[in-house]
């Protein structure tokens, strides 16, 4: 089957604002019998080898409580009788009542539970695990992204809470979704948004948080490991760069960029266990992760903090070359660089980049389908690819979500040349519920027709949600795609639908 970027775009799998967002009103805890003060779970995040951030939010039973003390505890077992570390803060109005705190001077690679008290309850137990700092075997991971509430229940995050085999949960953007409810069309709505509005002020970024949070599906994700998270565009607005959007419109009394991107960057930090820098704790997400010598990842920001605005939807490839147009900024680029060569001469064994859009090419016909993703930016691209090739830096593997489906590609810079020089691979992850193709026989045929198009292609599906468990060890990556057969109850079941592996020195994929 041909495609072009006409009905390929119109399917809604390759333009993530094309759905419409929802969400459902929790009940009230405050209403009930038995007020629960932590009704939003707990949460980890950020690992290192001797810390990690630790992370609740306090519901104050009386609405004019302005500060509230609360303690804290690490344990070295699940029964909570080995106390590791324990301390005392204080959480308010001021940040939402959130908590969160860094939790230093554990020991590496090693489980631990955590615990909060405050207003005289206890919080459910957490367990978070610590990074190595040595010589490490293997390594597990998985990989989500782009979980809209209002389309339907989280099965995946409770899949994932479920697969006691992982390290750390690597989230890849669109935690939420900044949409207004509104009727159904195609797919279902499944729930309704709080607020009811599109968010754009501090309150409702925060009240979206919120309600997100009250999810126990995803409650059980966050309270089984630890995540290394990054926002995408819906965090904020859809289509975001670094100076507007295009889901921001100042003329529907939306006021102005620079305060809606605040207020969002603010709600982010505040409700999710991110470490914030403190040269620059109000925006920077791009930092790194050492899993000893096994693996260094690198997380990136393609979204805000550097990127110019989209190319228009009918733009030719030429005119793409503009040196203006980036994804990244000097500044990013040039740490990504450092980062690179850095692990390189230490000698790690991989390097995986999570980052939110697909940096391989989607190109059909000689058009390019999609201007919000790496295509869009082809100078940024050749930049990330001149680190990798002048440096000889091997072992590279690309982690992506943004797109509400699933891909396997080797990288290049031409992969439509006779015999392309293999760079890196790349693993994109489908969604939690944002939709893609809904119709299954039409997404097998948009698949069809795109690995016909593309021959460093792998893997693709279109249709169906899930996340990507990565086993890691000196020899190989293998990446496999776990799948949910729904989402539109949560009465599902799970399976394995592909999985490729990346031979140690290859920069090829191979099926497993």
């Amino acid at each position: 089957m041909k495609i072009s970027r006409r009905s390929f775009l119109a399917s809604g799998a390759l333009v993530t604002g094309s759905g419409l967002s929802l969400t459902s009103c929790a009940t009230n805890p405050v209403n009930s019998p038995e007020f629960n003060t932590f009704q939003h779970g707990v949460a980890s995040g950020d690992p290192l080898a001797d810390r990690v951030i630790l992370w609740t939010r306090i519901t104050p039973e009386k609405p004019d409580l302005q500060s509230v003390e609360v303690q804290w505890r690490v344990y070295t077992d699940k029964r909570g009788l080995e106390l590791a570390k324990q301390g005392t803060l204080l959480t308010g109005a001021a940040r939402d009542f959130t908590v969160k705190l860094d939790a230093i001077g554990l020991e590496p690679e090693q489980d631990y539970y955590y615990q909060f008290e405050a207003l005289g309850h206890i919080s459910p137990m957490g367990r978070t695990h610590t990074l190595s700092d040595t010589t490490l075997d293997e390594l597990n991971l998985a990989v989500v992204s782009c979980a809209n509430y209002i389309y339907g229940h989280f099965n995946v995050y409770e899949s994932v809470a479920g697969n006691d085999d992982l390290d750390v949960v690597i989230f890849l953007g669109d935690y939420l979704y900044e949409y207004a409810n509104s009727p159904a069309k195609k797919t279902p709505k499944i729930r309704l948004h709080i607020p009811d509005h599109e968010i754009t002020v501090l309150d409702d970024y925060r009240q979206r948080h919120a309600q997100y949070k009250t999810d126990t599906q995803l409650q059980a994700a966050h309270a089984r490991h630890p995540f290394i998270a990054v926002w995408d565009d819906h965090e904020s607005a859809n289509n975001s760069w670094k100076t507007g959007a295009q889901n921001h419109n100042p003329e529907l009394d939306e006021g102005t960029w620079s305060d809606r991107k605040r207020a969002a960057i603010r709600a982010y930090f505040e409700w999710m266990p991110i470490r914030a820098f403190p040269e620059n704790p109000a925006s920077r997400i791009y930092r790194s992760f050492a899993f000893g010598d096994l693996v260094d990842l690198m997380m990136l920001d393609t979204r805000l903090e550097g990127r110019s605005e989209q190319a228009a939807a009918d733009a030719s490839i030429d005119s793409l070359d503009d040196p203006a147009k980036r994804i990244l900024s000097d500044q990013q680029t040039k740490w990504l660089e450092g980062e690179l060569v850095d692990s390189q001469q230490r000698k790690t064994q991989w390097r995986l980049i999570g980052q939110q859009v697909m940096f391989g090419q989607l190109i059909v016909d000689n058009t390019v389908l999609n201007m919000d993703q790496w295509d869009g930016y082809p100078g940024s691209r050749t930049k990330v690819l001149d680190i990798i090739e002048d440096n000889n830096i091997d072992n590279v593997a690309i982690l992506t979500g943004d797109i509400h489906s699933s891909w396997a590609m080797d990288i290049s810079r031409d992969p439509f040349a006779e015999n392309p020089k293999p760079l890196a691979v790349e693993f994109v992850t489908p969604s939690v519920t944002s939709p893609a193709v809904t119709d299954p026989v039409e997404a097998k045929e948009r698949a069809d027709g795109v690995k016909k198009a593309l021959p460093h292609l792998h893997f693709v599906d279109l249709n169906l949600h899930g996340y990507i468990s990565i086993s890691i060890n000196r020899e190989r990556i293998k990446s496999s795609w776990i799948f949910v057969d729904t989402v539109l109850s949560t009465n599902y079941r799970e399976y394995t639908a592909a999985t490729l592996i990346c031979d140690s020195g290859s920069a090829r994929l191979r099926q497993a």
